[in-house]
């Protein structure tokens, strides 16, 4: 099969949904399917990739690292696309992608899927603070209903995410199907080579955030946590690896906690490399976030055998099982910090954890994923096939 993504999104802008693609674009085509990806031009994309199709795009007011692609660019593309014999549309995101996706999959008469990565309705309202939180929900939920009934199937990474949809109305047919992880990838990091490099002693603990800087991953949360830790394990260190809208708020935070000595933040990663040595040198996986329709970052911490505790919300539940690796407690301040500070006083259950923790992600390959996306890619192009033979029947 031929499938064209269309994404809002994708490297080198960091967070999960560019991830997403950038595994699943792999996975396929080592089951012999070709992917192609509409994305934005960025200005800073390094050496092209054959694959992909950079559209100019501007900023997007109040949120720098995103893009606006020109739909007029995109509507250019349109002649070419026609020529490579597209089976089927999978779009990413609802923005310009999902319309520029409709569009092209209603030119090219093939069908059209989208995935559902991100919870608006727990994400729109810190981005319009001056609109009352219910008014943001009630418009995410219009505006999900509207975009996933318009196409023929929907992708959800997890249960409670197709729980939700199914609570707004959705008819479209739904499919869970999680990103998987190149387990392949997840070797080897040099835990000692990042904390020298980054001046952290060798006897620190390390706690770890690796993700968006953003409000709703509830980073602020687990600022308490290590401003109670620190009571019992004064030289413990949380180390926050991303970049995001939030992180002013959160180093005056730091500071107004009296945690700064603390708290180290260092910015984004390369995921090929200083990611595996940053995981590495870990001693826990903190994690609190709310929205996540999977949380593809556990996995990715258990993969290199650091331990996880996190409050199990949303796609997390389907991600983490107690024992397995992680230790799933309630948003609990002192709760959380009470687990946190006994795990680092104890290194057999962590590392026992670990252990686990390796193991269990072996359930969540990559390539098992895509074998089942393109077992719906299959689905739908037989009956869009179907569809057209009983049009021209009738």
């Amino acid at each position: 099969m031929r499938i064209l993504f269309v994404s809002d999104v994708y490297f080198p802008r960091i967070n999960g949904v560019s991830t997403s693609i950038k595994t699943f674009m792999a996975a396929l085509e080592r089951l012999g399917h070709e992917v192609l990806l509409i994305a934005p031009d960025y200005g800073n994309d390094g050496p092209g990739d054959p694959r992909v199709i950079r559209i100019p795009a501007r900023v997007v007011p109040f949120d720098p690292e995103d893009r606006f692609m020109s739909r007029s660019e995109i509507g250019k593309r349109y002649a070419s696309l026609k020529t490579l014999d597209i089976d089927l549309v999978h779009i990413h995101t609802p923005f310009v992608a999902h319309y520029a996706g409709l569009s092209i999959a209603e030119g090219l008469g093939v069908p059209v899927i989208e995935t559902y990565h991100t919870f608006f309705e727990e994400y729109l309202f810190h981005y319009v603070p001056l609109v009352p939180k219910s008014w943001m929900r009630a418009l995410a939920r219009r505006f999900s209903r509207s975009q996933c009934d318009a196409v023929d199937t929907v992708i959800v990474p997890s249960r409670p995410m197709l729980d939700v949809l199914h609570q707004y109305g959705i008819r479209a047919h739904m499919e869970i199907i999680p990103t998987g992880l190149e387990l392949e990838r997840f070797r080897g990091g040099d835990g000692a080579r990042f904390r020298a490099r980054h001046q952290m002693s060798p006897d620190r603990f390390v706690l770890l955030h690796v993700g968006r800087v953003a409000h709703e991953k509830n980073i602020e949360f687990l600022m308490q946590v290590v401003a109670r830790v620190r009571i019992a394990v004064p030289g413990v260190l949380f180390v926050i690896a991303g970049e995001g809208p939030a992180l002013p708020s959160l180093r005056a935070m730091a500071r107004d906690l009296g945690i700064e000595f603390n708290v180290q933040f260092i910015g984004y990663l390369d995921r090929d490399s200083e990611l595996l040595d940053c995981y590495r040198a870990a001693d826990l996986k903190i994690f609190a976030s709310r929205t996540e329709t999977q949380g593809l970052v556990l996995l990715e911490a258990m993969a290199l055998g650091v331990p996880v505790v996190s409050t199990a919300v949303m796609g997390t539940r389907d991600v983490l099982a107690e024992g397995c690796g992680a230790a799933i407690v309630s948003e609990d301040v002192q709760g959380f910090a009470d687990v946190v500070a006994r795990l680092l006083r104890s290194p057999e259950l962590r590392a026992r954890m670990s252990e686990d923790g390796r193991e269990y992600v072996h359930k969540w390959s990559a390539d098992a994923m895509a074998r089942r996306l393109a077992a719906v890619y299959e689905d739908g192009i037989k009956s869009a096939g179907a569809a057209k033979i009983a049009a021209v029947r009738q």
